[in-house]
């Protein structure tokens, strides 16, 4: 699994939600634009400070600019999920069954 793909997906995500370019967000942290695009690509990370400053740009706590599983690969999810239901009891299969249904409609 590679992080820094996932973490870039992740601030990607939430500057797209909060409405920003990448130029903004630039503009915002003092980076350049195209150091936005290599951590949004994972091409590398950033320093504490700016975690500091994207966690408050984004009205979230630091910990959840980590907060990317539901950025991973299909297989991955795939996995997990078979792994979750194989360990679920007769009457939580069916369960997930209905509310998966739901979900789908």
């Amino acid at each position: 699994m590679n992080y820094l793909k996932l973490f870039g997906k992740r601030i990607k995500e939430l500057r797209k939600k909060s409405g920003y370019t990448q130029e903004q967000l630039s503009e915002k942290l003092g980076l350049f634009q195209k150091q936005i695009g290599n951590i949004e690509t994972g091409n590398c990370f950033t320093t504490m400070n700016n975690l500091e400053k994207l966690s408050n740009i984004f009205d979230v706590e630091i910990k959840d600019l980590f907060d990317f599983e539901h950025l991973q690969d299909r297989k991955i999810t795939e996995k997990k999920l078979i792994n979750i239901i194989s360990k679920c009891s007769d009457e939580e299969l069916k369960k997930i069954y209905r509310m998966i249904l739901v979900i789908l409609k």
